[in-house]
């Protein structure tokens, strides 16, 4: 059974190395989502220390899957937004190991963020995915609802230009 954590700064850094082998895992994989291959462990290192950073001024929470000891998987909530926005949130990087998928885990991971941004009075969450991508069919089996495509919005992470799907989420405060 996955162990879904919500973590402190501390926690986080704590945790960077298994982190770091999640992002490096996912962009091999060929999740676009902002690094480009090829991506080694030691290459994913400084985000997850910034990340850390943006936990620790409260401006992002970070929630992991963690299986036997290892984090598996995880997702971010960017909670600081501009004063005209307080009641949103935005959903970041939702990560699962290839070795873990297929065990329900970007569900726990979402539920669990989606909970937390609603406890902090968030009521709207936004996120956006690689059009075509697995990560794109997900979101609306879990309630999320389409907005719309951006084309040559990123690259994939092997190269050549690729869409972004717009999501949005209301979620009870």
């Amino acid at each position: 059974m996955p162990d879904i954590r919500l973590l402190s700064a501390a926690d986080a850094r704590d945790r960077l190395s298994d982190l770091c082998e999640v992002l490096a895992d996912c962009v091999n994989g060929g999740a676009s989502v902002g690094f480009m291959q090829p991506y080694g462990v030691a290459d994913a290192l400084p985000y997850w220390q910034g990340v850390a950073d943006s936990v620790e001024r409260g401006a992002t929470l970070l929630f992991v899957a963690v299986i036997e000891g290892r984090v598996v998987g995880t997702v971010q909530v960017g909670a600081a937004q501009m004063p005209n926005q307080p009641h949103r949130g935005d959903l970041k990087k939702l990560l699962v190991h290839r070795s873990a998928r297929g065990k329900g885990l970007a569900r726990l991971l979402m539920d669990a963020a989606e909970r937390e941004a609603a406890r902090i009075g968030k009521t709207l969450l936004v996120l956006d995915t690689a059009t075509g991508s697995d990560a794109e069919a997900i979101y609306p089996r879990l309630g999320w609802q389409r907005v719309g495509v951006v084309p040559d919005y990123a690259m994939w992470p092997e190269g050549g230009l690729c869409d972004t799907t717009l999501f949005y989420k209301r979620i009870a405060a």
